[in-house]
C-alpha cells in the first residue's frame, strides 16, 4: 500500500509498504482522512522533543487525526467492527501499569502514540492498524471532514472541560488556531462568552468568519474580568500572560506547547489562588466530541481549508499553502487520492 513517510529532517516521501495485518486484539483501519497538525509539522522539521529523547526516530510515518472505516479483524476481535466507520484513540497505553488501570493509558510510560511516538504506524497511509479497544464508532451524521477532525476536538473538549467556565461566564482562548477554535465553539455551545486571542490580522479575521466577535490583539484587549483562560497557543510568553490576565480565583488550561520553556513565577498562581490543568491528549474528550459533532452543536468543517493526496503531504509540511485555500488552519489528507 501508499504511506506517507518521513525519512529525515525536512525530508518526506510517499513509499509503497507492507500493508498491515490485525495482531491480537487489533482491527485494521481502510483510512477515509487524515490531518495534519503542528506536532507532525515538528516531526517534519526535527523539532519534536521525542526525536531528542530516542521516544521517536526516524523514518516514521505520520497522522494521528483520523477516521475510517474497518476492513479486518483478528480472530479474538468481535467481528461486529467490520465494515463500521471508526475514529480511535491515538494513546496506546500498555494496559496493565498503574496508570493505565486508574484510566489514564494516555499517560503511560510506555504508549505508543499512532503516528508520532514509539513506531506505531499512523493514518497517512491506506490502513492503519488500530487496537480494538481504542476504536470509538462514528454516527452516520459524522462525514469523513467531522471524523478525521474527533481527535483534535477530543483536546478542545478536555480543554473546555477544565477550564469550567458557566454558561455567562467569560473565557479568554489565546491563540486562534485548529485547537484554539475547537475551544472556543465548545464553550461557546456551554453558553460561555468567548473571545480570542490572536498575533495575526488573518487569524483574527478567520475566527470572526465563525461567529467570534470579540477578537483581539496583544494591543487591543480590554481590561475585563477573565474567568478562565485557555492557552492554545505556541508563543513562550502566553502562559505567564495568562496568570496575569486570570481573575482571582479562576482556572488557567495549558494546552498549548512552545519551541522554548516558558517562565512562569509561581507566586502569582498562589497569591491569586488559580488552578492550573495542562492537558495532555484527547483520550477522554473524544466520545464528547463525537456527540457534539453529531448532534449538530458543533461544526468542524470550516477550520478545513483543504483537502489533498499523499503526495502534496510534504509540500504542507514544509509550510507551503496555495493562497486559494483560504485562512482556514486544518489541511486534510485523503491517502487514495
Amino acid at each position: 500500500m501508499r504511506a506517507f513517510v518521513i525519512t529525515g529532517p525536512r525530508a518526506g516521501e510517499v513509499q509503497d509498504v507492507e500493508p498491515p495485518r490485525p495482531g491480537p486484539g487489533e482491527v485494521v483501519v481502510t483510512v477515509e482522512r487524515a490531518g495534519l497538525c503542528g506536532t507532525d509539522v515538528e516531526l517534519f522539521s526535527s523539532d519534536l522533543g521525542y526525536l531528542k529523547t530516542g521516544e521517536t526516530a526516524y523514518p516514521v510515518r505520520i497522522g494521528h487525526e483520523w477516521c475510517g472505516v474497518v476492513s479486518a479483524a483478528a480472530q479474538d476481535v468481535d467481528p461486529g467492527w467490520v465494515g463500521r466507520r471508526v475514529t480511535g484513540d491515538t494513546m496506546l497505553g500498555c494496559g496493565h501499569c498503574p496508570r493505565c488501570r486508574a484510566g489514564r493509558r494516555h499517560l503511560c510510560e510506555d504508549r505508543y502514540e499512532i503516528g508520532i511516538r514509539g513506531g506505531w504506524p499512523g493514518a497517512l497511509a491506506e490502513q492503519l492498524p488500530v487496537p480494538a479497544w481504542a476504536l470509538y464508532s462514528l454516527p452516520d451524521t459524522v462525514d469523513a471532514r467531522r471524523g478525521a477532525l474527533v481527535e483534535p476536538g477530543g483536546n478542545a473538549m478536555r480543554a473546555v472541560r477544565a477550564a469550567a467556565v458557566p454558561p455567562g461566564g467569560r473565557l479568554l482562548v489565546l491563540g486562534p488556531g485548529t485547537i484554539g477554535l475547537l475551544v472556543a465553539q465548545f464553550a461557546a455551545a456551554r453558553g460561555a462568552e468567548v473571545h480570542l486571542l490572536g498575533a495575526t490580522s488573518q487569524s483574527l479575521r478567520f475566527a470572526g468568519q465563525l461567529g467570534f466577535s470579540r477578537v483581539w490583539t496583544a494591543a487591543t484587549l480590554p481590561a475585563l474580568r477573565w474567568d478562565a483562560i485557555v492557552d492554545a497557543s505556541n508563543g513562550p510568553g502566553l502562559p505567564a500572560l495568562a496568570l496575569d490576565l486570570v481573575e482571582p480565583g479562576g482556572r488557567v488550561v495549558y494546552i498549548g506547547l512552545a519551541g522554548q520553556p516558558s517562565l512562569v513565577d509561581t507566586r502569582t498562581a498562589v497569591l491569586k489562588d488559580i488552578t492550573i490543568v495542562g492537558i495532555l491528549g484527547g483520550s477522554a474528550g473524544l466520545a464528547g466530541a463525537i456527540e457534539s459533532y453529531a448532534a449538530g452543536e458543533v461544526d468542524p468543517r470550516p477550520l478545513i481549508a483543504a483537502t489533498v493526496g499523499l503526495d502534496q503531504a510534504a509540500s504542507v509540511l514544509a509550510g507551503d499553502r496555495d493562497p486559494s485555500w483560504g485562512p482556514a488552519p486544518k489541511v486534510h489528507v485523503d491517502p487514495h487520492r
